[in-house]
């Protein structure tokens, strides 16, 4: 089970980005670029779906790329399976996801007027979930009542539940857009439930031949239930940072699904 635990810590969350609040100018950027100095971020309370940009629209393959990794408070404190994700340093995966257009409410608020473009969460994670897990995987839900939580079924009888709690974006031009957020994770089907928390920074940069990159910081806190949780603070057990990039899948004509690209 820790390995299990330890790989799905290390991947990449890039399904669970949901559009909340919005940062204080380049707060996001600027944590990327201090990697791997981090300290936990203060977010809004997670309400609604995350609303890409026009031209995250369609269907992608995607190539995931772990390219550094830090445990800050090692020897001292180590999450499970981190040395195990060290192996998969500069070994890429593969995976497909797709975005599509819906039309939302926000929180109560009245429908927008345009479809928004947001990913559909059940494809990518289970995409995402076999491109790491292979065949542990069963089926990933997510909540009909609310897009913050998804399940992941393993063989087994075992499940990760995820939850989203906080989240925050900024455009700082119209061809980049960042998101993090924040949520919680239990373990279910060991010989006891194991929590922790966990944090996903994503820029996202769209590139002149209608390919997209991506840099990625995921970060690994203890939940309370912890008995060294005090000791760490609210600082970062395990640090990943991962290049995503995108390129257009042949799944419908590609152009068909972008409005409003950047010139």
């Amino acid at each position: 089970m820790n390995a299990l635990r330890g790989l799905w810590v290390g991947l990449l969350v890039l399904v669970w980005c949901f559009w909340g609040g919005v940062a204080e100018a380049n707060q996001l950027s600027d944590r990327l670029a201090s990697f791997p100095r981090w300290e936990k971020l203060s977010v809004q309370v997670a309400k609604g779906d995350l609303v890409y940009p026009d031209w995250m629209a369609g269907s992608w393959n995607v190539k995931s790329t772990l390219v550094d990794l830090a445990a800050p408070l090692a020897p001292d404190i180590v999450t499970p399976g981190f040395e195990s994700n060290r192996r998969t340093l500069n070994e890429p995966v593969s995976f497909t996801v797709r975005f599509v257009q819906e039309r939302l409410s926000t929180g109560g608020l009245k429908v927008r007027s345009q479809p928004a473009v947001v990913a559909d969460r059940a494809f990518n994670g289970l995409n995402l979930a076999r491109a790491y897990l292979d065949r542990s995987v069963i089926a990933v839900k997510v909540d009909p009542k609310s897009p913050n939580k998804q399940i992941t079924l393993l063989k087994g009888d075992r499940a990760l539940v995820s939850l989203v709690t906080g989240r925050a974006t900024e455009s700082p031009q119209s061809d980049r857009f960042v998101a993090a957020e924040v949520f919680q994770q239990l373990f279910k089907g060991g010989s006891q439930p194991y929590f922790n928390e966990v944090e996903s920074t994503t820029a996202y940069q769209y590139l002149s031949d209608r390919t997209v990159e991506a840099d990625q910081v995921t970060a690994v806190y203890l939940s309370p239930q912890e008995p060294q949780y005090f000791i760490a603070n609210s600082r970062p057990v395990a640090l990943y940072r991962y290049r995503l990039e995108f390129s257009p899948a042949d799944v419908l004509p590609f152009e068909q699904t972008y409005t409003n690209l950047p010139k």
